[in-house]
């Protein structure tokens, strides 16, 4: 039996254009091997949550033993569907084009990472109705 305990995962998201948590956000957390060439992937979805008034997901599930690479899907139309107020705001912008009904460019996020045992992993996601950004947090 292993003494290694299993790596963990958390995440939150900033919603950059209005400098603001994203509330309600869908998360899914997978777990498994990329696709690489000559081979699709597999990947076992753990479970999900969505984002709380402050940006977080506290109770993502955690990660079985012996996990080497991580998926988070983030279900981002449908957040900009209900914020009515960013996907205005995001019109309002001199140079931000208009972007199909949702007001997202980007229906769904998803990030793919690998991960060793024993560590945490805070992966934020700052997010816009037309770009995003994903970084290795503390």
């Amino acid at each position: 039996m292993s003494t290694e305990t299993t790596a963990s995962v958390s995440t939150h998201i900033l919603d950059t254009s209005i400098g603001r948590p994203a509330e309600g956000v869908a998360i899914t957390l997978s777990a498994g091997r990329p696709a690489r060439p000559g081979f699709a992937g597999e990947w076992t979805a753990l479970g999900g949550s969505a984002t709380d008034a402050d940006g977080r997901c506290k109770d993502l599930p955690a990660l079985p033993e012996g996990t080497t690479h991580v998926r988070l899907d983030f279900e981002t139309e449908t957040y900009f569907l209900n914020k009515n107020s960013a996907k205005k705001q995001a019109e309002a912008q001199q140079d931000a084009p208009r972007v199909r009904d949702s007001g997202a460019f980007f229906p769904e996020v998803t990030i793919t990472f690998a991960v060793n045992p024993g560590e945490h992993y805070h992966v934020p996601l700052l997010l816009n109705p037309f770009g995003y950004s994903v970084y290795r947090g503390s």
